[in-house]
């Protein structure tokens, strides 16, 4: 094939920028190349020089794809008059933010047109009304940097490389969540191109129901251009990561435990713990935040007294401590699981049994580069009740002391991909098979870490998935989200 198209573009056939394409997918083919004689240089085809790169800027490679052209949109009306040329034509499509979602599909596509929001960064601050706009193909490094400069933040990524939208419309957990809610409980208003063109502004006035249904709703609805984010002043923090071997992991469970359970819990505090019981010589990180410039505060006390492998725990501004945030360097195929439960000492002991001895570790492990981690993410009810009185999110939490369980995994090659799948979804099953039996599960599933084939939206609640079917039918009618964006998280 690949002769093939080499000699199609040898001898300048009008498909010679559609390399791979023609063969395969009519229908988008020939609207690309409508949209060439538009848009010139914001479409990109296969034998253009930075095809590859686009194509391939999602973090796991299992979320690399080949559409057949990339669009990279300018403009509100660029978008405007594209998503409604891809509904009358029926051609599939996707959209990326920043593309750190490892499932198939998320935020590319084969045979279609990715539509790639980067050129859509702007971050504006408002000081009058102490607010961000925040383009949709920001990431958070930048966002944090640009916000610098005006001693405020916004409640937003752990992860600096991690996309703004994909992150916000899929709930969004930040280090500033048990003070301010969820990243998406501080959206004050989306900006939004809907599937017949239309570019409305969902917030809490108008189109408010469009406005709750963003919060979390993925992109079922259109495709959010802005957001406009509440600001809070920026502080010095104390934090950093400390390390530990996976012999403590049952003592890092039960210091987790009282830290989640202990009355009036300090919302200034926040941690993330991540064991790798594979990479045996990564053992266990434990990153620390407090939102004050006050070393080592009561609430990690009960960490204080297990030896360190190392620490970096120090003084620094927000963006610095989040720059210190070294991610594990896990292979290039990813896939990632999480539930929900409430912490109970018996079961974290449980817990550690599994993650450390499950036969699903085995699985896993004999896929080439076969690596996996667990992780502690606590969420205390201020998360959920500070959501509330920002007037709700469609994610049906329940306001209680939780856990937000994830299994991440790494492997090499793709013809492994399903052998890393079924250990994975062994491993997360166990735990959750552990927590229905103690009766500490929890219905939701957090949609920024779950996998491909995890029902998300399904554990938002009988009631909310009927408020998003009627709000799709207001907004999206002939359902062009839900047929002709064939990845991410559907409306049951």
């Amino acid at each position: 094939m690949l002769k093939k198209l080499s000699l199609l573009a040898a001898l300048g056939s009008l498909y010679s920028r559609c390399l791979g394409a023609a063969l395969t997918s009519e229908p988008s083919l020939t609207l690309c190349k409508q949209l060439d004689d538009t848009f010139g240089s914001a479409i990109v085809f296969p034998n253009d020089t930075e095809y590859a790169t686009l194509r391939t800027e999602n973090w796991s490679q299992t979320a690399w794809k080949t559409p057949t052209c990339i669009f990279q949109p300018e403009s509100v009306e660029d978008l405007q008059t594209v998503i409604p040329k891809l509904a009358d034509a029926n051609v599939s499509f996707a959209v990326r933010s920043g593309g750190h979602s490892p499932s198939p599909g998320a935020a590319n596509i084969d045979q279609g047109v990715l539509i790639d929001l980067s050129r859509f960064n702007s971050v504006d601050y408002d000081a009058e009304n102490n607010v961000a706009n925040i383009g949709a193909g920001q990431k958070w490094e930048n966002v944090y940097k640009q916000l610098d400069q005006f001693n405020v933040t916004v409640v937003g990524g752990r992860v600096l490389d991690v996309g703004v939208g994909g992150l916000i419309l899929g709930g969004g957990l930040s280090y500033l969540s048990d003070l301010h809610g969820l990243v998406c409980d501080n959206v004050v208003e989306f900006q939004v191109v809907l599937a017949n063109g239309s570019f409305v502004h969902a917030n809490a006035n108008s189109n408010k129901d469009l406005f709750w249904a963003l919060k979390g709703g993925a992109t079922n609805f259109g495709i959010v251009t802005t957001f406009k984010l509440i600001t809070y002043p920026v502080q010095q923090v104390w934090g950093g990561i400390r390390g530990y071997t996976l012999a403590d992991v049952p003592e890092l469970l039960t210091a987790a435990f009282k830290y989640q359970t202990a009355p009036n819990k300090d919302p200034y505090a926040n941690l993330m713990l991540q064991g790798f019981p594979i990479n045996e010589s990564f053992g266990v990180v434990l990153s620390l935040i407090y939102l004050k410039p006050e070393p080592n505060p009561i609430a990690f006390e009960p960490f204080y007294h297990i030896n360190t492998t190392f620490d970096t725990t120090a003084i620094s501004s927000f963006t610095e401590f989040l720059s210190g945030q070294a991610q594990a360097q896990l292979p290039p195929r990813i896939d990632w699981f999480t539930t929900t439960l409430t912490p109970n000492k018996e079961l974290y002991d449980k817990i550690g049994s599994i993650v450390t001895t499950s036969k699903a570790l085995d699985k896993i492990r004999s896929a080439t580069a076969g690596s996996t981690s667990f992780s502690i993410q606590p969420i205390s009810s201020s998360v959920i009740e500070a959501g509330n009185a920002k007037g709700g999110n469609a994610l049906g939490l329940t306001a209680v002391n939780q856990t937000w369980f994830k299994v991440d995994s790494g492997w090499l090659w793709p013809d492994e991909d399903e052998i890393v799948h079924s250990g994975s979804t062994q491993l997360i099953g166990e735990v959750q098979a552990a927590a229905k039996e103690s009766g500490n599960s929890l219905r939701y599933i957090f949609m920024n870490d779950a996998s491909w084939d995890q029902k998300v939206i399904d554990h938002y609640g009988t009631n909310n998935v009927r408020k998003f079917r009627r709000i799709q039918r207001e907004y999206d009618p002939d359902l062009v989200f839900q047929r002709l964006v064939p990845g991410g998280y559907k409306i049951p």
